[in-house]
């Protein structure tokens, strides 16, 4: 079944549409160009010329600029150029043409739908866009959390600098550290008994050391077993 060209429903009846308008425009297979439109725009006007709205080349237009697109309660209303050939599409589907002589001036593009408009070599490719919701203004509390981001990180490194120990107390606390560490080793070998330095010892003590016994001569081939 095809979709009526225009909705006839009264506007108590329709819900509000939200979103914006995708465009691209092929040559043959070739994407050429893309366009996407917020949900606050309200009309597309297209133009062969590079400062329109819609750049639009190769298309017979009865005036210029050409109200392509406007906004509606339901989606957006197409206005199809006279000299080209209407194709649309629901959900995924294939293309298909309309019937013959259906042909409207004006085409009611909905959620879901994607409409193909055909002159030549070209191909325009219009649907409803997957932006819900336009964008939201940078506000002024914006621009104040940006400041004061931006001051928290350009101030830690200051604050390191300033909050880091000062070499002298530093150096003061390892001098603590050290002695502390010698009172103990001298506590620890004053407790083993060896706190006193080693005397030297006397001729009889180094003759007694030196004393083992009776030498006896053992000869080389001697064994025990």
């Amino acid at each position: 079944m095809l979709p009526r060209p225009m909705d006839t429903r009264t506007p108590s009846t329709r819900a509000p549409a939200k979103g914006g308008l995708f465009c691209e425009l092929y040559w043959g297979t070739t994407l050429s160009e893309a366009w996407s439109y917020g949900p606050e725009q309200v009309n597309v006007h297209a133009a062969p010329d590079e400062k329109a709205p819609l750049p639009l080349y190769g298309f017979t237009l009865p005036h210029e600029p050409f109200l392509l697109a406007e906004k509606t309660d339901q989606g957006w209303r197409i206005h199809v150029p006279p000299a080209a050939r209407v194709e649309y599409s629901q959900s995924g589907t294939p293309f298909a043409p309309l019937t013959q002589g259906s042909k409207p001036d004006a085409f009611e593009l909905r959620e879901g739908m994607s409409l193909r408009l055909s002159e030549g070599e070209l191909r325009l490719i219009v649907a409803p866009s997957v932006v819900k919701d336009a964008p939201r203004r940078v506000e002024t509390q914006d621009v104040v959390r940006l400041i004061l981001a931006v001051l928290f990180f350009l101030s830690a490194p200051l604050a390191f600098l300033t909050m880091a120990p000062d070499p002298a107390r530093l150096a003061a606390s390892n001098a603590r550290v050290l002695q502390q560490a010698r009172a103990q080793e001298a506590e620890r070998l004053k407790a083993q008994g060896l706190d006193k330095p080693a005397r030297p010892m006397t001729e009889q003590e180094r003759a007694d050391a030196q004393d083992a016994g009776t030498r006896i001569r053992v000869p080389a081939s001697f064994g025990v077993r």
